[in-house]
């Protein structure tokens, strides 16, 4: 049809855009219809999320994960971020030629690694994090774990194969003081955590950020505590299938944690103590799949591993 006096014709670039059909109006329709009753379960609720593994190095991810945290505030939540930074910190370790070493599944840390690992985690991993959440609106503000002795820590012991090993200053979280995080959660913030804590000698340590991220979630009496990892989840049987275990009681953690990967054992053993002091389920999400936070939190289809309290493992608890 040729436009009529004064009418503006369509862009010659872009096409004009149409109404969706009817399956995909109904398709569009159902998701919000579904995510209705997890908006009311989840309202004022505090949902602590470990962002990590190869999603932090992704770009389009990145930026997915900001879009994802700043949508979970809107729509009523209260998320908390705590991140890793392991690709980052490896990366200059190796352009400073210094050895990149794990044992236990935690990295091996001296005083010249400790500077390193601080420097990246809140200075240049911390920052980016926020300014990618902030690029939404004025939410997001970062802190470490020294920050107003939110963490207090001191030296972890590790063992391989029955022996003990020295990891350096890699900690173990003794206390956290959750009060400044909270007054950032009633002003409507984000709070942004790297994983560093001071010990009571005065050391700074490393905190591996799965068990950072389990120890604020106890604290602050989470509703859930979320592991965006770059696996697919909890692997029944590792390596000979890519079954993913989908849901799993703290009892049957406990009995799978030994035969686990040295990378899953930090994650898991995070999962395992927050649902046993109190937070309701925690989730293994593989992060590499664009939005998998957002489709846990407000839809049925949720992948990955929910790892429930064995006192609540019934038909009634989430998913």
């Amino acid at each position: 049809m040729v436009p009529g006096p004064g009418a503006v014709p369509a862009d010659p670039v872009k096409p004009p855009s149409r109404a969706p059909g009817p399956r995909t109006a109904d398709h569009r329709a159902r998701t919000v219809i579904e995510a209705l009753p997890w908006l009311e379960t989840y309202q004022d609720r505090i949902v602590v999320i470990k962002f990590g593994g190869n999603a932090m190095v992704d770009d389009e991810l990145k930026q997915a994960f900001a879009r994802d945290v700043v949508s979970l505030r809107y729509a009523g939540l209260r998320p908390v971020v705590v991140h890793g930074g392991g690709p980052q910190i490896s990366a200059l370790l190796n352009r400073l030629d210094l050895e990149v070493r794990f044992a236990a599944g935690l990295r091996v840390t001296t005083p010249e690694i400790m500077d390193v690992v601080r420097m990246v985690l809140a200075g240049q991993v911390q920052r980016e994090i926020v300014g990618l959440i902030n690029a939404h609106g004025p939410f997001a503000v970062g802190l470490t774990g020294e920050d107003a002795r939110t963490m207090t820590a001191t030296r972890r012991p590790a063992w391989v194969d029955g022996e003990p090993v020295d990891i350096g200053l890699v900690g173990e979280i003794t206390r956290v003081d959750p009060d400044t995080l909270r007054a950032l959660l009633d002003r409507g913030r984000i709070p942004v955590v790297s994983p560093i804590a001071r010990g009571e000698d005065g050391q700074i340590y490393n905190i591996n950020a799965d068990l950072a991220a389990s120890a604020l979630a106890v604290a602050l009496g989470a509703e859930k505590l979320v592991m965006l990892t770059d696996v697919e989840g909890v692997y029944a049987n590792w390596p000979h299938t890519t079954d993913v275990i989908g849901r799993m009681t703290a009892t049957e953690l406990e009995k799978l944690l030994p035969s686990l990967a040295s990378g899953m054992v930090p994650k898991m053993e995070g999962c395992l103590r927050a649902v046993r002091e109190g937070v309701r389920m925690a989730h293994v999400l593989d992060g590499r799949v664009p939005h998998s936070l957002l489709l846990e939190v407000f839809t049925d289809d949720t992948t990955g591993t929910t790892v429930v309290p064995d006192a609540r493992d019934t038909e009634d608890d989430n998913r």
